[in-house]
């Protein structure tokens, strides 16, 4: 199969009704090499780059999971873009998206899932008002 392991995809189809990064930029644990008292930033396997991870929220309200991390293997680490005046969370846009299916087995029933990795983070025209939901959980209800 001529398949690769991240299959390309374009970022509007994963986020259809836009995404906000809800975090900052947060350093990938390689859990293998780490201990306790030391922490490891994993690298990614095919450039040897540090990976970042940036917590999305997905504004589609069809999404199974609301927050998703999508990681991004770069020297150094991706910044964000500003967030819209009035807005709590910067829109965001993923190039170079890639998504990766793997068995997620940590529920009581073994499920298809996503992970997903990009090249560069960049602004995003929102797609509409932030979501209730986001507002929600940025107020702590």
């Amino acid at each position: 199969m001529a398949l690769s392991r991240h299959i390309p995809i374009n970022n509007d189809l994963v986020f259809p009704s836009g995404a906000y990064a809800v975090g900052g930029v947060e350093q990938v644990i390689d859990f293998e090499a780490s201990t306790r008292e030391q922490k490891v930033q994993a690298h990614d396997r095919d450039s040897g780059l540090p990976l970042w991870a940036i917590s999305v929220f997905d504004a589609d309200p069809e999404a199974r999971t609301k927050v998703v991390k999508v990681k991004i293997a770069a020297r150094t680490p991706p910044v964000l873009p500003q967030a819209a005046a009035g807005s709590p969370f910067p829109a965001v846009s993923f190039e170079g998206l890639t998504a990766t299916a793997y068995v997620d087995t940590s529920g009581s029933r073994p499920r298809q899932a996503w992970s997903f990795r990009a090249t560069a983070v960049r602004a995003a025209t929102p797609k509409g008002q932030v979501p209730q939901a986001l507002h929600r959980a940025e107020q702590g209800a």
